[in-house]
């Protein structure tokens, strides 16, 4: 029997931290996949659904969005694939071990966002375990990074400490992505040629070189 070239790739948002930006990010690297015209689905553990929330309120039927139990994990994916999915992103809760394990998995890479902020970093030693005890591959993704200074030079020397690499692209402190999740849109819909938008990209292109 031959056996076929996997065509749907598992990727995983993670942090045990509240407000890293998991949701955010799935939310965009999915319609960036849309807009390649890249089947993508979100697959939502967070029981807070912020993600289902923001696809029941578009008006565009893509991404889809489904909200799920950890335990219900295998099935949902197959039941992606089944509908042509070629990408799915999970977002997970945090403070829920055992869902993002579960995620991570599921997942041929984790992703996990980082605030340039001392809490954050400190908090992501736990998420990196996680992902090293599933043995799937873990980068990790500076979220609001403010236009000036040095935070995220600063950032990525204490990330380094823990042995993961971090992204090439990471996503500024910049309104539009939060005027965008208003209007239940992304910010490369909301501002096509904005900054947010290239950012976005940039970071969508890098991550399908991983996968």
């Amino acid at each position: 029997m031959v056996e076929h070239e996997q065509t749907m790739h598992v990727i995983a948002l993670m942090s045990q931290k509240g407000g890293a930006g998991k949701t955010t990010l799935a939310l965009h690297l999915a319609v960036a996949a849309q807009i390649q015209h890249k089947e993508s689905a979100i697959i939502d553990l967070d029981p807070q659904a912020s993600a289902t929330s923001w696809g029941d309120s578009r008006e565009a039927d893509t991404p889809v969005v489904v909200s799920a139990q950890a335990a219900r994990l295998p099935q949902v994916l197959d039941a992606a694939e089944a509908e042509g999915a070629k990408l799915v992103f999970i977002d997970t809760a945090p403070h829920s071990e055992s869902a993002a394990l579960a995620a991570a998995r599921a997942a041929d890479l984790v992703l996990i966002p980082c605030r340039p902020a001392i809490l954050d970093l400190r908090a992501i030693g736990t998420t990196i375990a996680l992902a090293q005890l599933a043995n799937t591959p873990a980068r990790v993704v500076l979220n609001a990074v403010p236009a000036r200074g040095n935070l995220a030079h600063d950032a990525a020397k204490a990330i380094g400490t823990y042995g993961v690499a971090i992204a090439p692209h990471h996503l500024g402190q910049r309104t539009a992505f939060q005027h965008a999740l208003t209007l239940d849109l992304t910010a490369q819909e909301y501002e096509p040629r904005g900054k947010a938008g290239e950012e976005v990209q940039a970071l969508h292109t890098w991550t399908q070189q991983q996968v």
